[in-house]
Parts: structure tokens; sequence; C-alpha cells
């Protein structure tokens, strides 16, 4: 059985029930710490990606798909006067930075170059697609595509995506896809977001798998302040992670797997550090 496309299929972790039938090689302190490196790096990429989705979506739904994506141009104007918005029928190409003023949403200060082309826009259906090209927060660069689908009587999106990315402060990178959905806090979309759904990439080591249990992300944080991770490593062991508030600046992620248990303090900024 290949575990790891079964555990992506299904949005569950099957690699932890598979791994459960065996005893699990102990981890280190010091694997604990890279598997919450990890986790906080891909949830930073998804994250600013999140945000720049959160930029486009502001349009009317059942017009046509050339007068959405007009609107998305007045929008993304209105709130980044940094950004220099290029608009050809129903696909804008926005340039971060290129112009004088403010690049900063929701907390985060972009930078690098966003395609939008609004591919469906009934009220059943909408459809949005997303390329993005060196697109950054900061903390992390950002490179790849989305497919971002919803309807009028939807609370939540559902985001497919390819992205590579890569940490500034160290150049580590990684290469995954996801397929998750989207619904607002319970303080609205200005707040943040949770999400469920599974994610999988290439970083330091190997492959990871995680299934996404009811996260809740600020807009601001490289990882979740509430919910669970569920999170197969290169080596198939079983691991889990939960997230607390310690701080505004800082949340602390536990971390267990067999017997152990591990807890780390991540930064706004996403420096790790145990607690």
């Amino acid at each position: 059985m290949n575990t790891r496309a079964f555990a992506i299929a299904l949005l569950i972790p099957a690699t932890l029930a598979t791994t459960s039938c065996r005893k699990q090689e102990e981890m280190t302190t010091a694997e604990a710490l890279q598997a919450v490196q990890e986790a906080s790096i891909s949830g930073d990429a998804e994250n600013v990606t999140s945000g720049s989705i959160e930029i486009t979506t502001d349009f009317t739904i059942g017009q046509a798909a050339e007068a959405a994506a007009q609107e998305i141009r007045d929008f993304v104007t209105s709130q980044l006067p940094c950004a220099a918005v290029t608009l050809a029928g129903a696909k804008l190409t926005v340039e971060y930075g290129k112009n004088p003023g403010s690049c900063t949403y929701k907390g985060n200060t972009y930078s690098g170059t966003h395609e939008i082309t609004v591919t469906k826009n009934e009220m059943s259906d909408v459809v949005v697609n997303h390329t993005w090209s060196k697109l950054s927060n900061g903390r992390v660069e950002v490179s790849g595509t989305a497919e971002v689908t919803w309807s009028a009587s939807d609370k939540t999106r559902h985001v497919a995506h390819e992205l590579d990315w890569t940490r500034l402060s160290d150049g580590k990178t990684g290469k995954g896809t996801g397929d998750r959905t989207q619904r607002p806090l319970e303080g609205g979309l200005a707040e943040g977001f949770q999400v469920d759904g599974a994610r999988s990439w290439t970083g330091q080591g190997g492959t990871w798998d995680l299934a996404i249990e009811g996260v809740q992300f600020r807009w601001v944080d490289p990882v979740p302040q509430a919910g669970t991770y569920r999170l197969a490593d290169p080596k198939e062991r079983s691991i889990e992670m939960s997230f607390g508030r310690v701080d505004e600046d800082t949340i602390e992620v536990t971390l267990k797997s067999g017997a152990k248990s591990f807890s780390f303090n991540v930064s706004k900024a996403g420096t790790v550090s145990e607690s």
C-alpha cells in the first residue's frame, strides 16, 4: 500500500494507522525540532498565498468574469497602492512593490508577482486561478499555482495548490501540494481563517505528509494558534502537533511521537526554540 498517496487521497492520516502496527523508532529532540521547522515553513508558505488569495476575492458573484476582474483590480489598488495592476479581460497581473506606497495587507507586507484569472463566476460555481512568482511576506518566498473554488451559498473555500518555497532567513526550501478548505474564524476573515485538509511536501531529509484538523491561522503568524496537525515524517513516524497561543508574538507547539513529548515556541518571525 502507498501510505502517502492514501493519506492525501482521503485527507486523513492513514500513515498513522500503518505505523501504529509496529514499534516506531524513537524521535530525538533534534528530529522533533526539524519537524516543527518543516511544518512552520510549509505553513508560512500556505499563509502568504492565502493572504494574497483573500485580497482578490472582493467581487460580486454572478456577474461576468471580466466585470469581476475589474472589481478585483479596483480593490487591490485601493488596499495596496504599491501594486501595479494590469488587466486584460478576466486576467490580472499584480506586481507588488512596483509603485510607491504601502504593500501591507492584514499584517503581511508583500513583494513579488501574482496573476489572477477569473475562470468562472456563477452563483453556484466560482473558480479563480492563481499563479505566483517570488511572492514574499518577508519570511518566505513562494512560487506556484492554486485553483480556488466556492459558491454564493458556501461558507468555505476549496483551495488546491502546487508550491515551491524558500525561507529567506536560511535558504531552506520545500516543494509540495495541498488540498484544503478554508473558513473564517469567529471574528471574521479580518482575524484569520480555519483550515481542514492535507498537505504533502518534500523538504529537508525527504517527504512529509500532513493531515490538518481544525487549525486556526491568523494572517500574521507562521503556525496555527489552535488545532492539530497529524504528520508522517520521512521515516513514516506518526507525529501529532497541537498549538496554543502563549502571547501576541509566541505560539507553543507540542509534539508527540510514540511515548515522547516535546514543546517548542515559534515566534511571529518564524524562529523556533525549545520552550
